[in-house]
C-alpha cells in the first residue's frame, strides 16, 4: 500500500500526519521539493501559494518543470489530491490579510523580504523559513538554527536586519547554508535546492509527530 513504509516508521503517529494541515508559500526549487516530500509522507492537507509559471529555465532543479507554460500550483494538484492551490503572489499585504489559524505548520519558501518579515510577525509560532539556496554546491553545509543564530547567508542577514527594524525579537527555525556563494549571478544546483526542501520536510514532519 502507498504509505505502508511511512506507517512502519511513525507507527500510531502516522495519523497525525494524515490529519495535519500545512501551508507552503512558494513552490520553486525548494518549495516544490518540500511539497512533494510532504505529500509522499502522508500529510493530509497541503495548501500551496505561488504565482509563477513553469519555464524551461526551471528544468535544472524544479520538480514537474516539464509542464512548461503551466501554473506551478496547478501542476502539483495534478500530482496529489491532498493539495489545495492558490495562484497568488505572496506579498506583505497578502500575508497581513490571510488567516493562518487552521494550519499546524507554515513554511516560507519565498525570497520577498517584506513578506517574510510579515510572516514572522504574524505566525512565528507556526513558521519554518528557508534562507538562500542558490549559488551553492555543498548540501553538507546546510544547517537548521533559529533565525538569530544564522551566519554566512546574505538573505538571512537582510532578514535579521529587517526583523529588528520591525521590532521583532522572537525565535523560529530556519534552514540556511553558510557556504560561500560560487557565482555572482543566480546560479542554482538541485543537489542543494532539493536538499533545502527535504530538510524543511523533515522539520515539518518532526514537528507534527513530535518525533525526536
Amino acid at each position: 500500500m502507498r504509505f505502508d513504509r511511512c506507517k512502519k516508521l511513525f507507527g500510531d503517529d502516522f495519523t497525525k500526519l494524515q490529519n495535519a494541515k500545512v501551508l507552503v508559500l512558494g513552490v520553486g526549487g525548494v518549495g516544490g521539493m518540500l511539497v512533494d516530500c510532504l505529500a509522499r509522507s502522508g500529510v493530509g492537507y497541503i495548501m500551496i501559494v505561488d504565482d509563477d509559471i513553469f519555464d524551461e529555465t526551471n528544468q535544472n532543479r524544479q520538480l514537474y518543470s516539464e509542464y512548461v507554460g503551466e501554473k506551478k500550483v496547478e501542476v502539483f494538484v495534478k500530482k496529489y489530491e491532498c493539495i489545495e492551490p492558490i495562484f497568488q503572489r505572496v506579498t506583505k499585504e497578502w500575508v497581513e490579510k490571510f488567516d493562518f489559524e487552521k494550519f499546524d505548520v507554515v513554511v516560507d519558501a519565498i525570497d520577498d523580504i517584506p513578506a517574510k518579515v510579515a510572516l514572522a510577525v504574524k505566525c512565528h509560532d507556526k513558521l519554518i523559513s528557508s534562507m538562500g539556496s542558490a549559488k551553492r554546491v555543498d548540501p553538507l553545509m546546510i544547517e537548521v538554527k533559529d533565525i538569530w543564530k544564522t551566519y554566512g547567508d546574505k538573505l538571512a542577514k537582510k532578514f535579521r536586519y529587517e526583523l529588528k527594524k520591525a521590532g521583532f525579537s522572537k525565535k523560529f527555525d530556519v534552514v540556511f547554508s553558510s557556504e560561500e556563494p560560487k557565482c555572482n549571478e543566480m546560479g542554482s544546483f538541485m543537489g542543494v535546492t532539493g536538499s533545502f526542501g527535504l530538510t524543511l520536510c523533515s522539520l515539518v514532519v518532526k514537528r507534527l509527530v513530535k518525533f525526536e
